[in-house]
Parts: C-alpha cells; sequence; structure tokens
C-alpha cells in the first residue's frame, strides 16, 4: 500500500498538471461565414477583417484573454443551410468551440438557432440582421451583435421625416431579410399619418425590376403629396439605377434607400440629395475605437473600412469583453456576463438588452453628397440617430 501523503502528493500533482494544461489551451471561437459560392460573400469577408481587428484591438495586440490564446477557427456555410447546420454542430461538437460567431444572410442563419440551443453553446450573430433571429423562435443562446430590420426602418422612417403627406411604395427582396424589413418599416410610420400604397417583393438575384416598377409607379402616381419608392434589398441588380432610369421623376416620385457598402455607393451619384439612414459609414462615428479602426484599415488595406468590418470588430470586442468579465469560461457564466452589458465598438456603445440579447446602438441620417475627387458618393452626416430614439420591440421574451 503506498503511503497516504504519496497518494495525495501525486493526485495533487495530477491536478496541477491538468490545470496547467487547461490554461494552456486556446479559447476557441468558431466564425460560421458564406465566403463561397453567393454574392454576400464580400459581406463575410469585411466581417472576418473586422473580427479579426477587433480581437486585436482589444487584447492590446496579444490575442490572449486571461493568460490563453484566442484560437479563431473559420467554417465556410457555401450560403447553404444545411451546410450552415452542419459546419455550425461541427464547431461546437468535434472542434469543442467555447462559442461561434455568424452568419451573413438572414435565411440561413435563422437555421442556426436551434442548434446553439441544442448544443447548449453561444452564438452572437453577426451580420445577419432580420428581426426574427431574436424573436420567438429564438433562445437564451443567441446574443445579436448586427443591427436589426426594425433599427434599419425606424431610421430610414425618422430619415424620411413621415406625415400625412407622405405616400410610399416598398421594394424587397422575398426572403426573411426583405420581409423582416418592410414589417418593421410598416410599424415605425404606424400613426405618423404615412401611407404605404404598395408592397413589391422579388425574389433574390433579381435584375430587372420593370415590371415591380411599373406596379409601385402606378400605386403612386395620383397620390396628392410626397411620394416615395422606398429601397430595401441587400443584394446585387442595381434596382436604385434601373429605377432612375424608368424615369419616376415623371410622376413626382423620389426614391429613397438606406445607406450601403463603399462598391455599391458609386451607383448612390445618381441621386444627390437623397436621405436615408445607415449602419456606419466610416466618416460617420466620432470616436477612439473608429479612429483606430479607419487608421489601421487605411494602413493595412489600403482603403477605409466598410458597413461589414465595422460589424465584425463589435462583434469581437463584445466576445473580448464577454471572456474578461465571466467568471468562469463556460457557458452560463458568459451568458451572465452578457445581458445588459455594454461595450464599446467603432460605432460607439452598444449594449446586449437583456430581454431578447438584441445590441441596442446607433444608426445615421445621411444625405448624399456627390465630390468629384471621390469615386463613390458620399452619405454625408446629418445627424446620429441614438438607441433611445428608436422603439425597437423586443423579440424573444423567455
Amino acid at each position: 500500500m503506498k503511503p497516504l501523503f504519496r497518494t495525495l502528493a501525486g493526485a495533487v500533482a495530477g491536478l496541477a498538471m491538468g490545470t496547467a494544461a487547461w490554461a494552456d489551451d486556446p479559447i476557441k471561437i468558431a466564425l460560421v461565414h458564406g465566403i463561397s459560392g453567393h454574392s454576400f460573400e464580400v459581406f463575410s469577408k469585411q466581417a472576418q477583417t473586422g473580427f479579426e481587428l477587433g480581437i486585436e484591438y482589444a487584447t492590446d495586440g496579444t490575442g490572449m484573454v486571461k493568460g490563453r490564446k484566442i484560437e479563431i477557427i473559420h467554417k465556410d456555410t457555401q450560403f447553404k443551410p444545411d451546410v450552415a447546420r452542419a459546419v455550425l454542430a461541427e464547431a461546437y461538437g468535434d472542434d469543442e468551440v467555447l462559442l461561434a460567431v455568424g452568419a451573413t444572410s438572414s435565411g440561413v442563419t435563422k437555421g442556426l438557432l436551434p442548434i446553439a440551443e441544442e448544443y447548449e453553446k453561444i452564438l452572437i450573430v453577426e451580420p445577419a440582421v432580420a428581426d426574427s433571429l431574436t424573436g420567438p423562435d429564438s433562445n437564451r443562446y443567441i446574443f445579436k451583435t448586427s443591427r436589426n430590420s426594425s433599427m434599419d426602418m425606424q431610421a430610414q422612417a425618422l430619415a424620411l421625416k413621415p406625415d400625412e403627406n407622405l405616400h410610399v411604395a416598398t421594394l424587397a427582396e422575398d426572403y426573411a431579410f426583405g420581409r423582416d424589413g418592410i414589417k418593421a418599416f410598416r410599424a415605425a410610420l404606424d400613426g405618423s399619418g404615412a401611407t404605404i400604397e404598395a408592397e413589391e417583393y422579388i425574389p433574390q438575384g433579381t435584375t430587372d425590376f420593370t415590371a415591380a416598377t411599373e406596379r409601385m409607379f402606378n400605386a403612386l402616381k395620383d397620390k396628392e403629396g410626397r411620394k416615395v419608392i422606398m429601397i430595401y434589398v441587400a443584394g446585387g441588380g442595381d434596382p436604385m439605377g434601373k429605377i432612375q432610369a424608368m424615369q419616376p421623376e415623371r410622376f413626382g416620385i423620389e426614391i429613397s434607400t438606406g445607406g450601403h457598402i463603399l462598391p455599391v455607393l458609386p451607383t448612390y451619384k445618381r441621386v444627390p440629395g437623397m436621405e436615408g439612414a445607415i449602419y456606419y459609414y466610416y466618416e460617420a462615428p466620432k470616436n477612439e475605437v473608429n479612429d483606430w479602426l479607419v487608421k489601421t484599415h487605411q494602413e493595412r488595406f489600403d482603403g477605409p473600412p466598410d458597413f461589414f468590418t465595422a460589424g465584425g470588430m463589435a462583434a469581437a470586442m463584445a466576445v473580448v469583453k464577454a471572456l474578461n468579465t465571466a467568471e468562469e469560461l463556460e457557458t452560463e457564466a458568459l451568458i451572465t456576463a452578457m445581458e445588459g452589458m455594454s461595450w464599446e465598438t467603432p460605432k460607439g456603445t452598444m449594449t446586449f438588452r437583456p430581454e431578447d440579447h438584441q445590441a441596442l446602438q446607433s444608426m445615421y441620417h445621411f444625405k448624399i453628397k456627390v465630390d468629384e475627387n471621390v469615386d463613390w458618393a458620399i452619405p454625408e452626416l446629418v445627424r446620429e440617430i441614438k438607441p433611445e430614439e428608436m422603439n425597437i420591440p423586443v423579440g424573444r421574451n423567455n
């Protein structure tokens, strides 16, 4: 029989070795984004760049939290719901990630919500937008750093200054992003006196908007007052340019839309003076985090950061804040730390609302300015729209 003190000493030594090994293990985080096979690929790449920059900034360049290295594991959803569910399950299960961040398409991301619940691990939604991602079908493991459709639409409504003289026709893509967006826009106009005269939904990837535009013209042309076609399309196809080419001004009709990524903004040069709302434009926010992002991105990539670069950075900074704040690096402790958590981002302060885990954040009212020396139209800041100005519906209540 071994002496008791030797048995205890061996146990303590084994425990110490196990603890040391655990302390050396990286903190694994999965980035679950579509990076092949879709026009939204550019959104994913921006989010990935922003996430990596955010980890760098939030950890003072060490890439470490509590003495452990952060390891980013990349998973390609290929923008296919079945692939997305499989790679998230693989990340939670085989890869043993602590949490995951993604995905790009709202439709694809919606299918990931039950996977997070099944594995009882956190999914931070970025950059998908639809309100339903924190809605009744969501769950307590979902946190959302991206803005939602209600923010887009309430900010857009504020930019339009709605009253009883405003008549609107809407154009959106026929999937979660578009449907949720127009539902939120209708809610944002409720009580203002403004009227939505027509809603047009088009398949993703549409390039011919003629029929939908003619229907919107017919719905608006005989109305008295201000007449606006509001476009809420995330993909390509240049709906604004093609609608503009059909001369809506013949009927006194204006075009309005939210801001977009830099590669799309050159098309906005056709609508100088147009007002709308935007999630992020690198010149709009005034804070230290954004100053660093703009300067660093310009130095490394020879250009300013874009929409989803800022979003990816915000998600990364939320992750680091949560890891530093949580009493333990496990799901329940992270949830406790993140509910109600505020943190700094390139857009200023964001806060996870405890009820549904949506990050409340500012939006920006812009007016299009055309400068011949700038390749794209400039969404010049009119004013920052603060979170408290927007009545964002609570999604999940459990």
